[in-house]
């Protein structure tokens, strides 16, 4: 779809996240249980572990006749040597299920959405021959709008997506080829903006606040706030690719580094194994056995940015005093030092507001921001930075993390002091 070609290289990591893990194998017990994220069931499989819809809603700023494109994409399994005609019993001690790309569009306009929403079903009829099968897959995209009271000219998306597939199935093995894995939805607006999920405009926050997120989660994506990518994962706002990593390894949580010399490292017979088990793994295989020096020097990492360097005056260390202990290091006291932090002095007992700021990597920080925490200690390393470690306040298990010394850490300026 137009305007949404910019993201598609982080929908189709998530498409693929978990398809085929190292050492890419079929007879690897991680490659027995597969398909982890998003993936909705069929209604006849009733496991109250598995879902058959997801919802997601989102703020969107845009006038009535602003157009909303919509696609919808998961994956569909492609079971090869089966017993006998479609049945959904089971599959030979060889078989392998592979998948196929698919993508159901929509659109409507805002108006359109908030006069009673559409409708976007869909069915795959069930196909195959004597060397695979696909079972039919049913299903339908469902997207409505209201209208936010207030100044602002802001609609409320609810976006759901159910699995309708009839029949009945005893396991899971069974109800994948009816299942759609792996599903997400990319959303476009031509004409207005989409409000970040994660640090909205002060005035949006209690709206988004009431926003009900089941199975995925939406982020903004590309280059603008125009699409918002609905992700069974967890990201930040803007994702991408690293550009130093060369192709899809199936796992965009491990370092691609790894990965690539682990795989470098098979036997012949196991990257033979792995060439059997899945055209993609061949591919895989083969990409990897021709990478040259430059790209595996580009996989050794890469700096992404560089904050500029504040002169301070470090003071002449003491000779005397070995630099390793602590103990002997009477100009530190992390129990009892203390940093300003917005000019009010912050020291181990001082309560404050959890703020993680934007050069983290770790998408889970935003699950800690506005939380109150307890400052345990302060702390200086030997680069003369100093980290202030804390504890939530509402941590069932302080004292135990105290006990162990697990706390988490931050730098002054991602603290408010009260």
């Amino acid at each position: 779809m137009n305007g949404l070609d910019q993201v598609r290289a982080v929908a189709d990591a998530l498409l693929y996240e978990g398809y085929l893990l190292y050492p890419y194998r079929a007879s690897a017990q991680k490659n027995q249980s597969r398909f982890q994220f998003g993936v909705l069931v069929p209604p006849g499989y009733r496991d109250p572990s598995e879902r058959s819809a997801l919802r997601t809603e989102c703020l969107l700023e845009a006038k009535d006749d602003a157009r909303l494109e919509l696609l919808l994409r998961f994956l569909r399994l492609r079971r090869r040597c089966w017993t006998g005609p479609l049945s959904l019993r089971g599959r030979n001690a060889d078989g392998w299920d592979e998948a196929e790309d698919i993508e159901i569009t929509g659109s409507a306009t805002v108006g359109a959405l908030l006069a009673g929403g559409v409708d976007v079903p869909f069915h795959l009829p069930a196909a195959g021959d004597k060397d695979w099968h696909t079972a039919a897959v049913d299903g339908v995209l469902r997207v409505v709008a209201e209208r936010i009271d207030g100044p602002y000219r802001v609609v409320r998306l609810r976006a759901r997506v159910e699995n309708s597939s009839p029949g009945e199935f005893e396991s899971r093995e069974q109800a994948l080829p009816s299942a759609l894995v792996s599903a997400h939805v990319l959303m476009r607006v031509d004409a207005g903006s989409f409000l970040s999920m994660v640090e909205p405009p002060e005035w949006a926050a209690p709206y988004i606040a009431r926003c009900v997120n089941d199975g995925v989660w939406p982020v903004l994506a590309g280059t603008d706030d125009s699409v918002l990518l609905c992700s069974p994962i967890i990201l930040y706002d803007h994702p991408v690719i690293a550009p130093e990593s060369p192709a899809d390894l199936y796992d965009a949580t491990e370092i691609d580094e790894i990965l690539t010399l682990r795989t470098m490292a098979l036997t012949d017979a196991e990257k033979a194994e792995a060439r059997a088990t899945d055209p993609r793994a061949a591919a895989l295989i083969d990409r990897v056995d021709g990478m040259g020096p430059d790209m595996l020097d580009k996989l050794h990492g890469a700096i992404r940015y560089l904050r500029p360097a504040q002169e301070t005056a470090v003071p002449e260390p003491d000779p005397s005093v070995p630099w390793w202990d602590p103990g002997m290091d009477t100009s530190v006291s992390p129990d009892t030092d203390e940093v300003l932090v917005a000019g009010v002095p912050v020291k181990r007992g001082s309560t404050v507001r959890m703020r993680p700021g934007a050069r983290r990597a770790d998408a889970q920080d935003f699950l800690l921001a506005d939380r109150l925490a307890v400052v345990e200690a302060v702390l200086h390393d030997v680069d003369g930075k100093v980290h202030v470690a804390v504890t939530p306040s509402d941590e069932p298990d302080a004292d135990l993390a105290r006990a162990h010394g697990r706390f988490l850490y931050f730098a002054p300026d991602e603290l408010e002091p009260l």
